[in-house]
């Protein structure tokens, strides 16, 4: 076995990006693909004679480049078996050829990366051989660049929490400066939280940006084994990063069943480097690396995992298991528990008092979230009223909140007659009862620890 080491990855750069280049293009080209099985109408009819071909090309094309020779002949023997049995034999359309040859092939491999696609006269025009054209890849790199290379929210939480909604990952080489960008906005954060759970993968080139800016010295993340040739690519950080390092700001990365491929590649690491903590979900489990090929005078293409990662840690990868996150909850209140966890850290460490007082400020408001009180609108209705100039009244089983002419907002019981205002979490609500239980005054709660009130009017 050969060993490309980090050291030597300058002297390897033209294969490495000819790696990642596949990576990325073909996943550039499987999400059209895809999406044309709803809005291409344009489809090819075969006959049995077709239909071998195909199998013969493919397998073909498997045994030549599968990751795992010995599934490949598996695959082979099984696909043909169920041609001799004419389980094909009524299907005349090539593109429900392709879904249904890979629904087979995978019963053999499970391998979520391997496929073969129908691709129309059009798709095949954007190719030279299995390279995009120039004017494509032109195209690809403007459409990229208009959905911000999948970056799609950046922001700061409460407590001082830095967010990223990421949704797949590009070529570093196209989107370092958004990379860059994103992670010297959130330079100063006192925790980051990297939201995957749209996140279907794509370049590792991207993980391995971001990754360099967690570690302060020089990490190796990964590696990739070639059966054909036998060798093995070291996926490292960077040992220069522009801007400043956060190996000490604690990590959060949230997952779905719908997290694939590059972003389980990049949760996989954090979480065996231990440095990051995994909420969310299990995720699909596609670990495999694949190059493309295509089959121009069939219009079908395949996609042909090639290549798969050894963890430097485990030894293992995420290949059908998928990643198991430290704290499994469901998609939908991943983002509120991380958010949670590195409020309940931040507050553990911090001494300046004011800003402890801030950072519980969130903590409950989050817990609130997590943790919803339910009050009858019988009970609600105690609190509608006027109190000086702030309104409160009762709509659609809820308690809504204003002042003056200003917009309304929905209040969230947080217990103790106390409210959340949604959208303004600088602000609270508190309604003060006498003896008898009868609301008669209002007091505004600000995070500083200012307050106002209102008495009820009469």
């Amino acid at each position: 076995m050969s060993l490309i080491s980090s050291r030597n990855l300058r002297k390897s750069s033209s294969e490495k990006w000819k790696f990642i280049r596949i990576f990325l293009v073909t996943l550039l080209v499987s999400l059209p693909r895809i999406a044309s099985a709803q809005t291409d109408e344009q489809d090819k009819i075969m006959d049995s004679r077709i239909q071998g071909e195909i199998i013969d090309s493919v397998t073909q094309a498997l045994n030549e480049n599968y990751a795992y020779p010995e599934v490949a002949k598996k695959m082979e023997l099984y696909v043909r078996k169920l041609y001799i049995e004419k389980k094909y034999e009524k299907i005349t359309s090539l593109r429900e050829f392709a879904w249904e040859l890979t629904d087979d092939l995978r019963v053999i491999s499970k391998d979520k990366h391997l496929g073969v696609w129908f691709m129309s006269d059009k798709e095949l025009s954007g190719f030279e051989g299995d390279t995009l054209t120039d004017e494509e890849k032109k195209q690809k790199l403007e459409e990229n660049r208009r959905d911000n290379f999948c970056f799609k929210e950046l922001k700061l939480l409460q407590g001082h929490v830095g967010y990223i909604d990421l949704r797949c990952f590009s070529n570093a080489k196209d989107a370092g400066l958004i990379i860059i960008a994103a992670m010297n906005f959130l330079a100063y954060a006192d925790a980051i939280i990297f939201d995957l759970r749209q996140n279907g993968g794509g370049d590792p080139s991207t993980g391995q940006l971001i990754s360099s800016y967690l570690f302060e010295e020089p990490v190796h993340l990964n590696s990739l084994y070639f059966p054909k040739p036998d060798s093995l690519w070291q996926l490292w950080t960077q040992a220069y990063v522009s801007g400043p390092r956060m190996s000490e700001v604690d990590v959060y990365v949230l997952t779905s069943s719908y997290t694939f491929s590059g972003a389980e590649e990049f949760t996989y690491n954090l979480k065996n480097l231990r440095r990051a903590t995994i909420i969310g979900e299990i995720t699909r489990g596609g670990a495999n690396w694949w190059d493309y090929k295509i089959f121009k005078n069939l219009n079908i293409g395949v996609d042909l995992p090639h290549a798969y990662p050894i963890n430097p840690i485990t030894g293992s990868n995420w290949e059908r298991t998928g990643v198991t996150p430290d704290i499994e909850v469901s998609e939908e209140k991943a983002l509120d528990v991380a958010h949670l966890e590195a409020l309940n850290k931040l507050v553990e460490k911090e001494k300046d008092p004011d800003r402890k007082a801030q950072l519980q400020w969130a903590i409950d408001g989050k817990k609130a979230i997590l943790n919803p009180i339910t009050i009858e609108p019988g009970q609600l209705q105690v609190y509608v009223g006027q109190y000086g100039p702030r309104k409160i009244w009762f709509e659609d089983g809820e308690l809504y909140y204003q002042r003056d002419d200003r917009p309304k907002y929905k209040l969230t019981p947080m217990g103790n007659h106390w409210f959340m205002i949604q959208k303004l979490d600088y602000l609270r609500i508190e309604f003060v009862a006498d003896e008898n239980g009868e609301v008669t005054e209002i007091i505004g709660h600000r995070d500083s620890g200012r307050t106002d009130s209102h008495k009820r009017n009469k």
